[in-house]
């Protein structure tokens, strides 16, 4: 029954962005500019590719800045500067967690294209990362990478409302770069040239303490429940990695972006004697009133070397032109 409208938004996407996006390179955009996104709801992976990427290129000499819309924060006014210093309420839970663990430039604004024009004017950058944006058509790019969930795919392949995506599967054919997250469920032809990520758990880290326990083995007590906290896309995910542990695991799902506060734990009768395990994304927004028991999990991204050194490759063609 929601097909005609999906086919209606599928066209419309088409509309907009041939009204909005530009084949013309601004004159004034003095780096090369990469957009990292999806194109279905929910968390793929983008924000640990951008870091790892962001990683990548500094290893390699480059100097990156970021660009994001900052969801889920509230800043007085825009563009906002991020780094490890901000009130994660003002700049989101992503562009706060991307500063801290980057050290790049990190600008926030609802509009990418003033985020990043206040970014080159202000900061020493000589290539640029958008977290998200791949439908702000607005915001001129040279390369796009999608990133899609090695799990769920495309569903059923329509279009919002009937499915799950924001641009059709045809969209696949036009980016640079496409990275999945994870093996992928089938195999599809529209990924017969994608490269592979792997998001791998490595430690449990203490929110008060600072304290680094092993994913491995057995690193509480035994007996004890994991009560897993989220605020993802795609909490599911995060679940089946804890699933790995050879304890009992309680979840608690709240909307993607959630800011925490005490009370959603008392509200939600989270036991205080147990433990409590989040991802980096969720904890940093709960740092002012962590207590013993709470946990992050913390991750490695592993990327395919051949992907890295064909992006940087790219890059170094737009830089010339």
């Amino acid at each position: 029954m929601l097909w005609p409208v999906s086919a209606l938004f599928q066209a419309l996407t088409i509309i907009r962005r041939a009204a909005q996006q530009s084949k013309k390179r601004p004159a004034d955009l003095t780096a090369p500019l990469i957009v990292i996104g999806n194109i279905s709801l929910g968390g793929t992976g983008k924000t640990p590719l951008l870091i790892a990427l962001s990683q990548e290129l500094q290893k390699q000499g480059f100097k990156p800045g970021i660009v994001s819309r900052g969801y889920g924060g509230h800043a007085p006014g825009y563009p906002l500067a991020v780094n490890s210093d901000s009130d994660v309420s003002q700049s989101g839970d992503e562009a706060f967690l991307i500063a801290e663990k980057t050290g790049c430039p990190v600008y926030v604004d609802p509009d990418r294209s003033a985020a990043l024009h206040a970014l080159l004017f202000r900061e020493d950058v000589d290539v640029v990362l958008s977290d998200d944006g791949l439908q702000h058509y607005k915001l001129y790019r040279d390369l796009e990478i999608v990133v899609v969930d090695g799990q769920r795919l495309f569903s059923n392949g329509f279009c919002i409302p009937a499915g799950p995506l924001r641009e059709s599967m045809y969209r696949l054919n036009e980016v640079q770069h496409i990275v999945v997250n994870g093996e992928p469920a089938r195999e599809i032809p529209q990924l017969a040239r994608a490269s592979r990520m792997q998001l791998e758990p490595r430690t449990l880290v203490n929110l008060v303490s600072g304290e680094k326990r092993p994913f491995a083995g057995a690193p509480f007590n035994t007996g004890n429940k994991l009560q897993a906290v989220s605020a993802l896309g795609n909490p599911e995910r995060f679940y089946a990695l804890l699933e790995r542990l050879p304890y009992q695991l309680e979840t608690f799902t709240f909307p993607d972006h959630h800011n925490f506060t005490a009370a959603d734990f008392k509200q939600h009768s989270i036991d205080e004697h147990q433990p409590v395990v989040m991802t980096e994304k969720d904890a940093v927004k709960c740092r002012q009133f962590a207590k013993n028991n709470f946990w992050y999990l913390s991750v490695e991204v592993n990327l395919e070397s051949q992907f890295v050194e064909r992006l940087i490759e790219d890059i170094r063609q737009v830089s010339i032109l």
